[in-house]
């Protein structure tokens, strides 16, 4: 299956990412994708980003280096309610809202404490997709989440790097991108690039999206024009909650 879009990338914001974001657009076109998401670390993460690198995004053209250019954040589960790290009119504005655990930010809690702070991202308006799912670091049941995410719309991303980094996530992965086939959930897929000659790296979740026989209308990032009404579809439900989060409070 070809990937068109890589949908997690990081630059120098993260804080111990080493390119720039026309380093990255580089990577992008070097690979002949079509365009990547910039999702660098939000800032419940110690190092890295400010609010105001998610806020300035606007400022980037859609197109760089001759690919598109996608706006997007790695957000923080900070908690068993599924809160994340950025202001929800900074996340109306993006194109693209992941979020994930990292060590440093959740502490692991257990099977189902995990589960039940990824079902209440999913749920969430401000999230559209749940990255590195199958990190065993941070067990959880995988058919319960994977039920939620295609209730409500939402993606589960299959990252290459996790194969590399998080020892023991093929298996995890592997039966995550199964029961996606199996209950009509979408995926994502992402290199998780922290240097630019990364971006596009997909081997592993190439191999893996064949061993589940994953068909290319469930993975969003086959397809520009399926990643790109995706985008739409969930900036503008994110925009929608703000407004109305916002006449709640004025």
């Amino acid at each position: 299956m070809n990937i068109v879009i890589d949908s997690h990338t990081h630059s120098v914001a993260s804080g111990h990412a080493f390119s720039t974001v026309d380093d990255l657009a580089r990577g992008a076109s070097k690979r002949g994708l079509k365009g990547f998401v910039l999702s660098d670390h939000g800032p419940g993460m110690p190092g890295t980003t400010h609010p105001y690198h998610f806020g300035n995004l606007r400022i980037l053209p859609a197109t760089i280096q001759g690919v598109r250019f996608f706006s997007g954040i790695e957000a923080n589960i900070m908690d068993t309610a599924g809160t994340i790290d950025l202001e929800a009119y900074i996340l109306a504005r993006l194109d693209f809202v992941m979020a994930g655990f990292h060590e440093i930010c959740f502490a692991d809690h257990g099977r189902e404490e995990n589960t039940q702070a990824v079902i209440s991202a999913l749920k969430s308006p401000w999230v559209d997709a749940i990255s590195h799912p199958g990190n065993p670091a941070f067990p959880i049941d995988l058919e319960r989440v994977v039920t939620v995410a295609r209730d409500y719309g939402k993606a589960l991303e299959i990252n290459d790097s996790s194969f590399r980094i998080r020892r023991g996530s093929h298996p995890n992965c592997l039966q995550i991108a199964k029961l996606c086939v199996a209950l009509g959930c979408p995926m994502v897929c992402g290199s998780d690039a922290h240097y630019w000659e990364d971006v596009g790296r997909f081997d592993e979740v190439q191999a893996l999206l064949a061993e589940a026989q994953a068909p290319e209308a469930l993975v969003l990032n086959s397809s520009l024009d399926r990643f790109e009404a995706f985008v739409a579809a969930r900036r503008a439900a994110r925009h929608a909650a703000y407004i109305e989060a916002s006449q709640v409070h004025a």
